[in-house]
């Protein structure tokens, strides 16, 4: 089965499949992930050549910068041909647009048989499962517990057109369905989920204000339509000196006090400190140790 336990990108960049030219820039812009997209960034002519460029791309072996994942389409028509053409040791796993129980059950059923076919070990590609249907947010525990899924994603737009929702600015009428994503990944065991794109690809401010935002609601990584907007995820979705550092003050006074005995302590600013204030101080100790090595 996939490693659940590695340590998770904070920045997953999409690049269009049948765009090869842009695949090899993709994999050096900084991303921790590459998502080589094989659905709604290709033209429906464009569906053939985007599983060659995407299958070259792989031949090549595993990639010195990102990881590299392949978005492919849920659809009938495509999705055991895009499976087919990506199945491969220098492939991370598959992103599943809108994923529900049944999609994902077909998905495994057919990976497993192409690792076969591969000699790959059976279960070894990862699956980051889209949530972006009624049915999927429904059933979003469900979800996270199919054997591939290592990490949920959230696609908003599809969402809101199917709710018939009109997000403001905050996309404050999204902010359930978020939470239940997160619930859901959390319930799973699974790393923190991964939140949508920012359109506003040129807007910076925007783009810090909105993932910090993802940050507070419990995401730990987004999705990313352009290069540029890498840096600033990135930044967002790793911990400051400043809170290291606090982070490491907390245990230490913890530790402090179950050393007297005491099950609780009171640091130098007045502030409780027992082991539930501790555990999500551990987070962002464990989050800064997977960047740091």
């Amino acid at each position: 089965m996939p490693n659940r336990s590695a340590q998770p990108g904070r920045s997953y960049l999409y690049v269009p499949g049948h765009r090869a030219d842009r695949h090899e820039k993709a994999l050096v812009s900084g991303a921790d992930d590459v998502i080589v997209d094989l659905e709604d960034a290709v033209p429906a002519d464009a569906k053939d050549e985007a599983r060659r460029a995407c299958a070259a791309l792989l031949a090549g072996g595993p990639s010195s910068g990102a990881q590299v994942w392949a978005r492919v389409n849920a659809h009938p028509a495509h999705l055991a041909d895009d499976l087919a053409a990506v199945v491969s040791p220098a492939l991370t796993g598959i992103w599943v647009p809108k994923a529900e129980p049944a999609l994902l059950a077909e998905v495994d059923e057919r990976l497993t048989a192409l690792e076969r076919a591969a000699g790959l070990a059976e279960g070894s590609t990862a699956v980051i499962a889209l949530i972006e249907t009624a049915v999927g947010v429904l059933h979003a525990e469900e979800v996270g517990r199919s054997p591939r899924v290592v990490r949920l994603g959230i696609g908003e737009a599809d969402l809101a057109g199917e709710l018939r929702l009109q997000p403001d600015h905050e996309a404050n009428q999204l902010y359930g369905i978020r939470l239940a994503v997160v619930l859901a990944s959390a319930a799973a065991g699974l790393a923190p989920p991964v939140g949508p794109v920012e359109i506003a690809v040129r807007d910076e401010e925007r783009l810090r204000v909105s993932t910090t935002r993802l940050l507070r609601q419990g995401f730990r990584a987004r999705t990313a339509l352009h290069p540029r907007q890498i840096p600033v995820i990135n930044e967002v979705f790793t911990p400051t000196a400043e809170e290291v550092a606090e982070a490491r003050e907390l245990l230490a006074v913890l530790d402090e006090a179950q050393r007297r005995g005491q099950a609780t302590a009171v640091d130098a600013k007045g502030r409780l400190v027992d082991p539930a204030v501790v555990r999500g101080a551990q987070e962002i100790l464990d989050r800064y140790a997977g960047r740091a090595t």
